[in-house]
């Protein structure tokens, strides 16, 4: 019997160390011996970002399709590739979406002096009735957790990142100078503005220069050349974020744009409209932005959410391939060759005849840039792919670019060339630049009044169909 009870004992310990049917991680991987993952296998659904569109992937013909008037170097040969799906902003980059980045920058400057001038805080009662309120939440908070113990005594995160400095945004911002709570307040404030010595008049304006925004990004080809994704890899960046409101006056000579300059990127009649006077750095730091600010959305949520796919600005195959619509032999965005409908309406914001910048009373007479959204998308639901602004690709420029390029997602990076490719033509264009075939260029570090961008997002393959995120 006590054999018998030995044995019964012995195999009952053995079903319970090697079984992978409980919740418990100890013990051997797999199930019943098997190499089964635990994870959930529930599919994937890729959540369109609001304002976007999902572009299908699939295989065109890149290049000028169409008869060149200009017969120069920037008409590429006829080739084939393909291009894997997308999201892809439905229009423009706003002057409203991209305040939004200013003043995000802006508050986290003045909230960052704030903290720092604050100290250790004080009793302001939480809702910004001192500079003490203002104070680190580290400063704040009575009982941390083990991880931050450990990251204050280790120095930080790897990334950057000191979770010592986290800024609480919950306490309101006063920009008003009657609601000032305190002068040591005041004076923190007042330090972000032009001292009265640089103004015009008495207009107290925010000081631009300080507005710049820092992150990081990895360089793929050093990552390739080291074989590996080391310290080596990281770039660091700040970047002044302001739009250059003196393009207006500067792309233009014996012409009267002051109004523009003075009005075009603050001015709320203006919200609507593409913004422009950004350089190709400054484009590119808007879509990390955007990216964090999905990302800390979802760390904010008590079920922790996937972390978000990057934001970027769509290489120059991707742009072409959604500019045609799914359509193969679009000379423009809205397939046909034609700049304007059967009514005598023209399709697109553009310089329709010499010195007139104007289109019809049908379409809305604009001068200048036009609101996003005016004029008739093409198939894949996009605006403005052709005329109103033209917009920064991702892609280095090179006039043989479509000869030595891949087929497959091609892409060229050259970050020792100044050059990057600009599509879609603009107002102050006439009809050739507003083919889907047409090429152009502009140095990064240059600002236009006619140059703007849009945003992409990678989508999965492995994704099902997307689904539209609530408003």
């Amino acid at each position: 019997m006590k054999r018998i009870f030995l044995l019964l004992l012995s195999a009952s310990v053995a079903s319970v160390s090697c079984s992978g049917g409980g919740s418990s991680s100890v013990g051997k991987p797999g199930t019943k011996g098997e190499l089964i993952p635990r994870e959930k296998t529930k599919s994937f659904v890729a959540q369109r970002p609001y304002g976007m569109v999902a572009i299908p992937g699939g295989s065109f013909i890149a290049g000028m399709a169409d008869e060149s008037f200009t017969n120069n170097g920037e008409t590429a040969p006829l080739k084939t590739v393909t291009v894997a799906p997308f999201f892809m902003d439905e229009a423009e980059t706003t002057n409203a979406e991209y305040r939004v980045f200013i003043n995000y920058v802006r508050d986290s400057i003045a909230r960052t002096m704030l903290a720092e001038a604050a100290g250790e805080g004080g009793d302001g009662g939480g809702k910004g009735a001192s500079i003490g309120d203002y104070a680190y939440l580290a400063k704040k908070e009575e009982n941390l957790t083990p991880y931050q113990e450990y990251l204050e005594g280790a120095g930080g995160r790897d990334d950057g990142f000191d979770a010592s400095k986290k800024l609480d945004w919950k306490i309101p911002l006063h920009w008003n100078t009657s609601k000032y709570p305190d002068v040591e307040y005041a004076e923190v404030l007042e330090s972000m503005y032009l001292p009265a010595s640089s103004r015009v008049g008495s207009e107290r304006l925010i000081d631009v220069s300080k507005l710049k925004y820092g992150y990081r990004w990895g360089d793929m080809d050093v990552a390739i050349a080291d074989n590996e994704r080391g310290v080596n890899f990281l770039r660091s960046e700040s970047i002044s974020i302001y739009p250059d409101t003196t393009v207006w006056v500067n792309d233009f000579h014996f012409t009267y744009n002051e109004p523009l300059f003075e009005q075009y990127f603050w001015h709320k009649a203006y919200k609507d409209y593409p913004v422009v006077g950004v350089t190709w750095d400054q484009a590119r730091a808007y879509c990390d932005f955007r990216t964090k600010l999905k990302s800390d959305y979802n760390e904010s949520l008590k079920r922790k959410q996937q972390r978000p796919l990057r934001f970027r600005l769509p290489n120059e195959m991707e742009w072409e391939y959604a500019a045609r619509g799914g359509k193969q032999n679009a000379t423009y965005p809205w397939g046909g060759p034609y700049l304007m409908d059967d009514r005598g309406c023209y399709l697109a914001n553009f310089k329709p005849k010499r010195g007139s910048y104007m289109e019809d009373e049908k379409k809305g007479t604009y001068t200048y840039a036009a609101p996003v959204k005016k004029f008739k998308k093409n198939t894949f639901g996009l605006f403005d792919m052709a005329g109103n602004v033209s917009e920064w690709t991702d892609s280095g420029y090179n006039n043989s670019a479509y000869g030595f390029s891949s087929t497959l997602n091609p892409s060229i990076k050259s970050k020792a060339d100044n050059k990057k490719s600009v599509r879609g033509g603009s107002w102050k264009d006439v009809g050739y630049m507003l083919m889907t075939g047409a090429r152009d260029w502009e140095n990064k570090d240059s600002a236009r009044s006619y140059i703007g961008f849009r945003t992409v997002q990678d989508i999965p393959e492995a994704a099902v169909k997307a689904k539209r995120v609530n408003r």
